[in-house]
């Protein structure tokens, strides 16, 4: 498999990277972190100027029809600098899925100002109890007249609180742990009956829970046909699990890199630490696992495309999220022990990165349930 960016996509990994460096080095990423919108709105709208923003969307929708290995280098870039906007909610999770399966007048209220930098989108799935689980759907919605009423409550739903629309899962017929009868609404985040409580997650993005009491959307909020949504919520969680990965190891890219800068540098005995055998076999094994994530994280990109049979592209993808888990807890633990008492603290970014690549390990599923993904895919 050729792992070679080509020119194009080398460009603008290039051109992302320099933007990242700039505006989010890790002081200025402080002062994101703490500020009001928890991102940069100067950041998103350089994304947008840059087009990407519309990089998997289709040329239709003002986007260039990319595909998720066409996303790896940006991804890579977002994970070495733990960049903060709802990159990943809005372009790879559910305005892909708007792309592909929406209406064309959800098509025209959305992917535009998508593109433009106007408008982000967050999905709100997972509920209380449910585990990881893609059926444990409990919120209801009926119909009442031409339209429908939403009922329920959401846990973790990822860039919310700065959401200007949600993708929300429903169950219209059946019992929660049934496949059939789940159906995705958009609903605009601030419609009457929706509230949020907001927090910040462990690695500094934002996220809420949300409660839906007698939300009311038109007939034109439901994606996709009627009870039929899981399939459609599957195939995009995989595509936005794939591009997890690519996070993963440009975070894990940056592990690697400062932790070799700080053995070079740090002397105990009179000596650079890194001339300590013990401790370069144990940083020859940090790269290797990363690599190995690298490696494994192409495959997944490269099968989420819509030509893959479903079988297929969860069994690649659930391979990727295993071994991509582990790799995060061996490169980022490892990370922390060789800088020391260090490298714990807040002051140090390498910590930050442990964090995150910790929270990337158990988002969209952890590494036993998409174990259970590839045995069942099997």
């Amino acid at each position: 498999m050729n792992f070679e960016l080509t020119q194009e996509q080398q460009l603008l990994a290039d051109t992302v990277k320099r933007v990242i460096d700039k505006d989010y080095a890790f002081e200025a990423r402080k002062q994101i972190v703490t500020s009001a919108q928890g991102h940069s709105p100067a950041v998103w709208a350089t994304f947008a100027e840059l087009g990407l923003l519309g990089l998997p969307l289709s040329e239709a929708a003002g986007g260039f029809g990319g595909g998720a290995v066409d996303m790896v280098a940006v991804m890579e870039a977002i994970g070495a600098g733990l960049v903060l906007e709802p990159y990943l909610s809005t372009v790879g999770l559910v305005g892909r899925l708007i792309d592909r399966h929406g209406s064309d007048a959800q098509k025209a209220a959305v992917l535009q100002p998508v593109v433009e930098g106007a408008l982000t989108l967050a999905l709100a799935h997972y509920e209380a109890g449910g585990r990881f689980s893609n059926t444990a759907v409990a919120l209801t919605a009926r119909r009442q007249g031409a339209g429908w009423v939403l009922d329920g409550s959401k846990i973790a739903a990822v860039d919310a609180p700065v959401a200007g629309k949600l993708l929300v899962s429903a169950r219209t017929a059946g019992m929660p742990g049934e496949s059939g009868g789940i159906s995705l609404f958009l609903v605009d985040a601030g419609a009457a009956g929706v509230s949020m409580k907001t927090y910040r997650t462990q690695d500094s993005l934002r996220s809420a829970d949300v409660s839906l009491r007698g939300v009311s959307v038109g007939a034109d909020a439901l994606v996709g046909a009627e009870g039929e949504g899981l399939a459609l919520l599957e195939e995009a969680l995989d595509f936005a699990g794939a591009l997890l990965c690519a996070e993963a190891v440009g975070a894990m890219k940056f592990a690697c890199d400062t932790t070799l800068e700080y053995l070079k540098t740090r002397k105990q005995f009179g000596t650079n630490i890194g001339s300590f055998q013990a401790l370069q076999h144990r940083m020859v094994d940090m790269c290797i696992s990363t690599e190995q994530a690298r490696s494994i994280t192409y495959l997944a990109c490269a099968k989420v495309g819509p030509d893959t049979p479903a079988g297929e592209r969860a069994r690649v993808v659930a391979a990727a999220r295993v071994k991509v888990a582990d790799a995060c807890r061996h490169v980022g633990q490892e990370a922390i022990q060789l800088h020391g008492g260090m490298g714990m603290t807040l002051e140090m970014k390498v910590s930050h990165t442990f964090k995150r690549l910790t929270m990337i390990s158990q988002a969209f599923g952890d590494a036993d349930y998409h174990l259970e993904r590839f045995t069942a895919a099997a």
